[in-house]
């Protein structure tokens, strides 16, 4: 079993909106600080391929949503399709504050990284 530890983790998108700057709405309460990197994972089934595999700087706006600097109002409209998940998968911080910097600092335990216990 893989345990992931890392906070924020990878969360399910549930829709993109087509606005200046663009909207990513996540499944579930996201857990995002202002200014992390994010991946956006976006299958084809999905649409917006103009996003797919992209790294953005995150603008926090709620517990589920986050602006993403980019102007998507021409892009493809964006659907939760198939059996395909898109997702968004943090990449980094930038570390304005220590809060950031240490936020993961303990996040895996030893008995669960790669310390033996």
């Amino acid at each position: 079993m893989s345990i992931n530890f890392f906070v924020p983790c990878r969360q399910t998108i549930s829709s993109i909106t087509q606005t200046n700057p663009g909207v990513v709405v996540t499944s579930l309460p996201h857990g995002y600080l202002q200014g992390i990197i994010v991946r956006l994972v976006i299958p084809l089934a999905c649409g917006m391929q103009q996003l797919a595999g992209k790294e953005v700087k995150a603008t926090i706006i709620d517990s589920t949503s986050f602006s993403i600097g980019i102007d998507t109002t021409n892009f493809d409209p964006f659907s939760v399709s198939g059996d395909q998940t898109p997702s968004v998968i943090p990449m980094g911080e930038e570390a304005y504050t220590l809060e950031n910097a240490v936020k993961n600092n303990n996040n895996i335990p030893p008995e669960y990284g790669w310390r033996t216990p």
